[in-house]
């Protein structure tokens, strides 16, 4: 896909695509597409659908909230997305175990992992001034083996 067509799909205004953790997580949910399409075909259905799930759930649930004028849920729905990022991680480690994919060919997945839940955290630092409990800091990510 081009950029002229995404940029085409740009509500006024922008929201949550003004965002550059949601940029990084675009990128991320593509990288993790292009990562799994070589993985063995039984898989369909079961560790690539789970990836893929997990990397979708993290642009949507920066997307989903955003806007909606409720710091509390906003900051909610960010933590949920981290959660993915950690799940996605997870699930390359997983997968490099399992032969489906070398630690080089998933380097990049993780390292993009490691960026936008660190760039979630900072969002969701930033919006937790109303009060609630602080979020713990990130875990240092450990690359695939």
């Amino acid at each position: 896909m081009s950029h002229e067509r995404t940029a085409s799909h740009r509500p006024p205004g922008g929201g949550y695509q003004d965002l550059r953790v949601w940029h990084t997580a675009l990128e991320l949910a593509t990288e993790c597409y292009q990562r799994t399409a070589t993985f063995p075909d039984p898989e369909r259905f079961g560790l690539t659908a789970q990836m893929r799930r997990a990397a979708v759930s993290v642009v949507s649930n920066i997307a989903e909230e955003h806007g909606r004028g409720s710091k509390a849920a906003f900051a909610s729905f960010l933590s949920i997305a981290r959660g993915s990022t950690k799940e996605l991680e997870a699930q390359a480690i997983l997968a490099v175990r399992l032969g489906f994919a070398t630690d080089t060919e998933m380097r990049h997945l993780s390292s993009l992992c490691a960026s936008t839940a660190q760039m979630l955290y900072a969002l969701r630092r930033s919006l937790g001034r109303d009060g609630r409990a602080p979020v713990p800091p990130p875990a240092t990510p450990d690359a695939p083996t």
